[in-house]
């Protein structure tokens, strides 16, 4: 990066100040690094640094002579790499203070400097003396030979930043002379100079013989000179000191207006029209001084600057008015990005003393100069002004912006809706706007500058804090107004080149004429000017007219014109030329018309709305500064953003900020491209992330129970319930108003003027969240060098991220899963307002909405969505796993021991107590299930389905395994069944091993089978009312699919199907078909004992404890899904045996077409013919266990047991109540249900204890406390025709072993003549008719819930 040592001694003579400009010391060639090869071309076009120089050739007071303005764009650009560099050079050193002598351990780090910090110190300390007489043997020897060892090494990491220090001496001999970038030789000198030449100079003489660097002693020279740095440009710039003041003096008055904020609102310099006749869309008032408040922002820092490197001009009378506004409303001058010096404090360091030696010179010749006494005066406020107005600044300057701020959101809202309804009118105020964005720019850099700044106070000297509001709204609607302004600009940027070529085509003819006035023939104009007007005319007249052609395509370039105008002004200006400025002024303004001199600025300006346009509005209009404060800028964005007074609106304009970030990187520095860049994409990042986290954020709001939640309020049936009690007591008048419980809001509280605030809060979101959509949607990409932000898109997945976080979240509550039918109505909320989102979106978020369904649904692979047959390893999404797996835990399997009931009368599942948060009945009742399958779709009822195979095939697994260690059991207790010998069958049932445990596996069975039952039965209404046609079609065809074994593919896929939406008649059985199918089971021998091991079950002790509730029902254990077993097992197991032989059948057949039959009929009536001989063994052999085991001293199981028969014949459609009749007589089940269905408190019947006098039938019926009060001669008397009733007297089969007594059924009191009694039964030859039994306020066994009385009638009907 640096050039060799060798390059500069041979240059060393050239370093004189006197030396001739022509060497190459200070030639275009000295500056190739900072240049590039395009900048040392002669004369190139730098539309970015002309600005500038309008206030600085009146600074440079030089001669026309030899002029070169080459060399005055060329060093700004060096100063800018000069400044990079030494920008870079203090991150990687950590930011020491060599003035203090202070460096962190990153210093040391760095590289750049050996790691000895004792000698390297006491060579910066002892700054400028030599090395060799400060006896560094005796500081630290060790250290010493470690650098005499590296001392190469080092001298390679020190040379580049010594050839830097060597740039800036050569730039400072040519700065010097040209009065250019003063703030740069402020910063060059804050860098730990004099340690680095030093150590240097040290490491040199190591390494060469103890020879000093070639140019150490002018460096020593160099950096002493500037020690502090701001002496040292006093110094400098004293002999140029009177022209600065008159220079400051000049844009004083600009000043004083910018600062005035009431004159720059009334008087309308700001607004395209007229301040005080709003219709009159022309505006006078501004046009002057529209481009002298563009550069408003230059000319305080000049001043700032200015009275600090040339503190004498402050006692000019006029200077301390302009030096007071400007220090009043700063508290730290910007150097050079985001570095500063504290303003006052080096006011008072370096100024202050220089302003008392002046008064003190003043008051010493008092009686020498006739002038001394003003001096002293005007020393004396200068003294007075810089002490107090230290504590001014802390306490306004934050007060003053503030306003400002206000003032420039106020107008450039304004403009930008003008200009947007009135756009022809944009480019006569082009300079207004330019005005207008310049000073928002400077208000927004002078808030960032000021964040975090401290200050100490002059008097009590402590560190005080710039108030700062980091929460200040009006920074996003400045950016945001900037962004649109320099928007409309780019769009018209057409018609105000058209409008500038226009006004410079007729501004050749007016300077033409004003050439040729007498004033102008009078003054006797030199050469040189004559010919630079002659060439400012020809470069107008030659300007191409617009006429008729596309302005976008004229090419025009301005600058020749642009630099002979300057070379007019510089020469004009200059103290040696006979022609001065007001010459020409006077000269000209007796014509009545503008001067000459207005014409001409005039002119410069709008020739640079022609050419230079872009960098126009670059230079007024960029951000790119705040690259060095976007820590803060991310701060106040996310305070402000949906702060009270945020708008969606300005989010376009923080983002955009970020595209100009990169033009802050130096080509010096080529690591600085990298970092800035990488820091502009993180900065965007953090915005989106922002953003995207306050649209989360509206649609949560609106989304909880204090948005559209309260707004849904629905009473649930207990708290209606409450509220109706408490209504009916507070009317009695004798009875106190009881207090309303908290937490049950009633419907319609919003509507409650208490209550406006909150619906005005909901409005307010949603307004908020519509404009954020919006603006989201329509704005333009974020481009971050080759990273492009598209805003659309993070929204969408945003949305979508959100939703399904919000899904996985509401499934669970703190207690447990959530109720099925709310978690639906909280997506359906959260959906409703995604839908209110998408439409102000050019997207379709439905669709994505759906996707996150089925993900959550299913995930496997697409292709599996094809095929009906599931992979074995599918897996499925997060939510559907959570939900299934709770309910297999929970429900099925009750893990909890919540005393799960299942209730075939309310058909859902109840519990003794909460499963988490809930009963049982509020998660499996067929409006949840529902829920559930609306939520999750097929997808989920397969996947709940599936685990409720997978659970009950370990069952059916479990029944297998004893199956199979009981056969020679099970053979011997069937042989003693059928020959009837009573005592070898007792004795082979107490040898079958673990039979409580295998009823336990087949109860859990009986409840997937129930709990699928209940899900398919669910899935089969939401197909009904969301598919109606599907649904109808799959009723109508299962209804005339063949009924054969074995069943083809299709015919088995489209029984599945039906099955899973309750279409088919069997569902249990065809479900247990599925499974046995599926896993193989039941293709052993032993199976063919399964209603003998079936029957076995009689004899468990679990009956000793069985009680049937009318409520539910069922028994008190589960014991009737036992039965739901018995059936499907016995079934599916019947149907899987017959499709085996059949395949059985026609491997051995080899497919002779001799061996015909009809495989529909003979299939299907064996199956059935199988499945019912099944049926009979076991009812016949479970009756005559039953019947045997009953004795004098033990009967309290009976009842239970008759009642399972009982309830087997009900489920099972294979098994009809004749099967059951030859065994247990209908008189014997009509008594227990009529004690079962009385009014009377109910006791539970299977508990009773036995009488030894009666038979079991009449025992029961004297043991219930209704039999005490019946009458003898009472028969009930029913209708007729109604066939759920049953008949006084009738006769019972032959075939019964057992004597009942009748009598006693017909002694039933008067008084229960007209309650209607049902039961489960129904006798009949031809179909069996199931009945919905209601239930009894006094219910038996342990129902976990009371119900409320309903409509009772008999058990038994007779065809």
């Amino acid at each position: 990066m640096a050039r060799s040592r060798q390059h500069y001694s041979s240059q060393d003579a050239s370093l004189s100040p006197t030396a001739g400009r022509s060497r190459e010391w200070e030639g275009p060639s000295r500056w190739t690094e900072y240049l590039g090869p395009d900048m040392t071309s002669p004369m190139p076009s730098r539309s970015s640094r002309n600005v500038s120089l309008d206030g600085q050739v009146q600074a440079s007071g030089g001669s026309h002579k030899g002029l070169n303005m080459q060399w005055v764009v060329q060093l700004i650009e060096v100063a800018d790499g000069l400044m990079a560099k030494m920008y870079r050079l203090n991150q990687i050193l950590d930011y020491p203070d060599p003035v203090g002598h202070v460096f962190a351990e990153g210093f040391w780090k760095s590289g750049v400097f050996p790691n000895h910090p004792r000698i390297c110190l006491l060579l910066s300390k002892k700054f400028p003396e030599h090395f060799s007489k400060l006896q560094l043997e005796r500081v630290d020897k060790a250290s010493l030979d470690a650098l005499h060892d590296g001392a190469e090494v080092h001298l390679q990491s020190l040379e580049p930043w010594v050839q830097l220090l060597l740039d800036l001496m050569a730039f400072r001999e040519q700065a010097l002379r040209l009065i250019l970038d003063l703030s740069s030789t402020v910063i060059t000198l804050l860098m730990p100079r004099k340690m680095m030449l030093q150590t240097y100079n040290l490491l040199h003489a190591m390494s060469r013989n103890d020879r000093d660097f070639d140019y150490y002693h002018r460096l020593v020279q160099f950096i002493d000179s500037y020690d502090p740095p701001l002496k040292g440009l006093q110094e400098d710039l004293n002999f140029v000191s009177p022209r600065i003041g008159e220079v400051l003096e000049a844009v004083g008055p600009i000043i004083f207006l910018s600062t005035d904020t009431r004159k720059l609102r009334n008087e309308g310099f700001l607004s395209p029209y007229h301040p005080r006749y709003p219709d009159i869309l022309t505006n006078s008032a501004h046009p002057m001084r529209a481009q002298d408040l563009a550069n408003v922002t230059s000319y305080r820092e000049w001043v700032l600057l200015g009275y600090l490197v040339c503190p004498d001009e402050l006692l000019r009378v006029t200077s301390i008015d302009i030096a007071l506004v400007v220090l009043k409303e700063n508290l730290v001058l910007p150097l050079f990005r985001d570095e500063y010096i504290l303003l006052h404090e080096d006011y008072q360091l370096y100024v202050l003393p220089r302003i008392l030696e002046s008064k003190k010179m003043a008051k010493s010749g008092r009686t020498k100069q006739k002038e001394a006494d003003l001096e002293y005066s005007v020393a004396k406020q200068v003294e007075k002004m810089i002490s107090e107005v230290h504590e001014q600044a802390l306490l306004s300057c934050d007060v003053i912006h503030r306003e400002r701020r206000i003032l420039l959101k106020q107008e450039i809202g304004r403009m930008v809706l003008f200009f947007t309804d009135q756009p022809s009118l944009l480019a006569p105020n082009i300079q207004m706007v330019f005005s207008a964005l310049a000073l928002a720019q400077c208000e927004v850099i002078w808030y960032f500058q000021h964040v975090g700044v401290a200050s100490s106070k002059s008097k009590a000297g402590r560190m005080v804090s710039v108030d700062v509001d980091p929460n200040d709204p009006t920074i996003g609607f400045l950016l945001d107004g900037m962004d649109r302004l320099c928007c409309l600009v780019r769009k018209y940027i057409a018609a105000i080149r058209g409008y500038a070529l226009s006004y410079l085509s007729s501004c050749a003819g007016r300077i033409r004429f004003l050439l040729g006035t007498p004033g102008m023939v009078a003054l006797d104009l030199d050469s040189t000017l004559k010919v630079l007007f002659q060439r400012i005319v020809q470069h107008l007249e030659n300007i191409p007219k617009p006429q008729g052609e596309n302005i976008s395509a004229i090419t025009c370039d301005l600058s020749d014109f642009r630099k002979d105008w300057l070379l007019i002004l510089m020469i004009v200006t200059s103290a040696r030329s006979s022609i001065n400025i007001r010459h020409l002024e006077k000269a000209t303004v007796s014509t009545g018309k503008e001067g000459l001199l207005s014409e001409g600025n005039a002119a410069y300006n709008w020739s640079r709305c022609v050419d230079e346009l872009e960098s126009q509005l670059s230079k007024h209009g960029s951000l790119k500064k705040l690259y060095f404060y976007h820590q803060h800028l991310t701060a106040v964005f996310r305070n402000t953003m949906f702060g009270p007074e945020g708008r969606p609106q300005h989010c376009c304009a923080w983002l955009g900020v970020a595209s100009s970030f990169p033009e802050c990187a130096s080509p010096i520095v080529p690591e600085e491209v990298t970092k800035i860049g990488r820091d502009a994409v993180l900065y965007v990042e953090s915005l989106i992330e922002s953003i995207m986290g306050g649209l989360e954020g509206l649609i949560n709001i609106l989304d909880s129970e204090g948005g559209f939640g309260a707004l849904e309020i629905q009473l649930l049936p207990e708290q209606a319930a409450f509220y109706l009690n408490n209504a009916s007591r507070v009317s009695i008048p004798s009875t106190k108003s009881p207090k309303v419980a908290a937490g049950f809001p009633l419907p319609g509280h919003e509507s409650y003027p208490e209550n406006n605030n909150s619906i005005k809060m909901l409005e307010a979101a949603m307004q908020r969240l519509t404009n954020l959509c919006s603006i989201l949607n329509d704005m333009e990409p974020i481009c971050v060098l080759n990273h492009v932000f598209v805003l659309r898109e993070y929204m969408r997945e945003c949305i979508l991220v959100n939703f399904k976080r919000r899904l996985l979240a509401v499934l669970k509550t703190d207690n447990d899963l959530q109720r099925p039918s709310i978690l639906e109505s909280m997506i359906r909320r959260h959906m409703s307002i995604v839908h209110l989102s998408e439409q102000h979106i050019s997207m379709d978020l439905t669709q994505g909405i759906r996707e996150i369904l089925l993900s959550e649904a299913f995930t496997g692979p697409v292709s599996s969505l094809h095929l009906f047959d599931k992979p074995a390893e599918q897996l499925t999404g997060s939510a559907t796993e959570v939900v299934c797996n709770w309910y297999i835990e929970n429900i099925v399997k009750d893990i909890s021991g919540a005393g799960i009931l299942f209730t075939p009368v309310h058909k859902c599942f109840k519990s003794t107590r909460p499963v988490g948060g809930y009963f049982a009945e509020s998660v499996t009742d067929l409006r949840e299930l529902q829920a559930f399958v609306r939520l999750f779709g097929g997808y989920g009822v397969d996947r709940l389905d599936r685990l409720m195979k997978e659970h009950t095939a370990a069952l059916l697994n479990c029944i297998d395994t004893s199956l199979r260690s009981n056969r020679e059991v099970l053979e011997a207790v069937a042989g003693s069944m059928h020959s009837g010998d009573r005592l070898e069958r007792e004795a082979c049932l107490k040898q079958i091993v673990d039979l409580d445990t295998v009823i336990g596996f087949c109860i859990e069975a009986g409840q997937a089978l129930a709990f699928d039952h209940l899900l398919a039965e669910a899935a089969g209404a939401v197909l009904e009312e969301g598919a109606p046609l599907i649904y109808s079609l799959l009723s109508g065809v299962i209804k005339h699919i063949p009924e054969e074994i074995p069943e083809k593919k299709e015919i088995r896929r489209l029984r599945g199907v039906s099955n899973s939406s309750g279409l088919v008649a069997d569902h249990d059985s065809e479900w247990v078909r599925s499974i046995l199918e599926e896993v193989g089971g039941a293709n052993d021998d032993s199976w063919s004992l399964l209603p003998y091991l079936f029957a076995t079950f009689m004899t468990s002790n679990i009956w000793n404890t069985t009680g049937f509730n009318v409520d539910t029902g069922g028994f008190n254990n589960n014991i009737h899904c036992l039965a739901r077993c018995i059936s499907s097992v016995i079934a599916g197991r019947e149907y899987v045996r017959l499709e085996r032989e059949h395949h059985r059948r026609r491997s051995f057949s080899n497919g002779h077409a001799g061996e015909t039959f009809d495989p529909e009929i003979q299939s299907r009536v064996s199956a059935e013919a199988s499945i019912k001989s099944a049926m009979q063994i076991f009812i016949k052999f479970s009756a005559g266990i039953v019947l045997d085991s009953w004795n004098e001293i033990n009967r309290s199981h009976i009842v239970a047991k008759l009642i399972f028969l009982d309830q087997l014949c009900e489920i099972s459609p294979f098994l009809p109540r004749s099967y059951l009749e030859p065994h247990v007589p209908y008189a014997i089940l009509r008594s227990i249900y009529s004690q079962y269905y009385t009014n009377s408190p109910s006791i539970p019947l299977a508990l009773l204890s036995p009488s030894p006098r009666h038979s079991p039938a009449v025992s029961l019926a004297h043991a219930s406390p209704v039999s005490r009060h019946f009458r003898g001669d009472s028969t009930p008397q029913y209708s007729s025709n109604d066939s759920g009733f049953f008949k006084g007297s009738s006769s019972h089969s032959q075939e019964h072993p057992y004597d009942t007594d009748s009598g006693s059924l017909r002694n039933v009191d008067s008084r229960h003549r007209n309650v209607r009694r049902s039961g489960p039964l129904d006798y009949s030859s031809s179909r069996k008719v199931k009945f919905v039994e209601g239930s009894t306020s006094g219910s038996t066994g342990p129902s976990p819930l009371p119900r409320f009385a309903v409509s009772r009638s008999g058990p038994i009907s007779y065809k």
